[in-house]
C-alpha cells in the first residue's frame, strides 16, 4: 500500500476486558487512537496542545471478526486513507498474534484551533502525513 502507514504492537489489557474475558467492544478504540498519536509524534505533527489544539475524532466504524482476551498480543495497523482541507481519514486493522485480523475500521478526525474550531491543516503537518515522514526541519509542535 502506498498510503503513509503504522505499526504498533500492544498487549490486551486485563483491564480492557469485560466480564466474559474478552476486549470489550470500545477498548479497541484505545488502542488504534495511542498507535494514531505515536504516528503523529513520529512524524512531528501536533497531537494536542490546549493553546493549539489537536484532532477530535468526528467519526469512527470498527466491524469485529473475532475475540481478543487478557494478554493476547495485538498490532494495530493504521493507514493515512484520505487528507482533506482539516480533516484525515484512517483506516485500521488490529490483528492478534497469528496475524488474524481481530477488527477492521475507520475513523475520521479533524484538525481543531485551541477554540475547538476547525482550521487547515498546517503545510509542514500536511506534508509529513502525505508523505509518512518527518520533515527535515521540523518545527516543535509537543506532545
Amino acid at each position: 500500500m502506498d498510503s503513509p502507514h503504522f505499526r504498533q504492537a500492544g498487549e490486551v489489557a486485563f483491564g480492557d476486558t469485560d466480564a466474559s474475558g474478552w476486549m470489550h467492544f470500545p477498548n479497541i478504540f484505545r488502542h488504534v487512537e495511542a498507535a494514531e498519536h505515536a504516528f503523529l509524534r513520529s512524524l512531528g505533527v501536533l497531537v494536542f496542545a490546549r493553546d493549539r489544539g489537536g484532532w477530535p475524532r468526528v467519526r469512527v466504524e470498527c466491524d469485529y471478526k473475532r475475540p481478543l482476551r487478557a494478554g493476547d498480543r495485538i498490532t494495530v495497523e493504521l493507514v493515512v486513507a484520505r487528507i482533506g482541507a482539516a480533516s484525515v481519514s484512517w483506516k485500521f486493522d488490529v490483528r492478534d498474534a497469528a496475524g488474524e485480523v481481530a477488527a477492521t475500521g475507520a475513523m475520521t478526525t479533524v484538525r481543531v484551533g485551541h477554540d475547538g474550531r476547525p482550521c487547515g491543516i498546517p503545510a509542514d503537518e500536511r506534508a509529513a502525513l502525505e508523505t509518512g515522514s518527518r520533515p527535515s526541519t521540523p518545527a516543535d509542535h509537543g506532545a
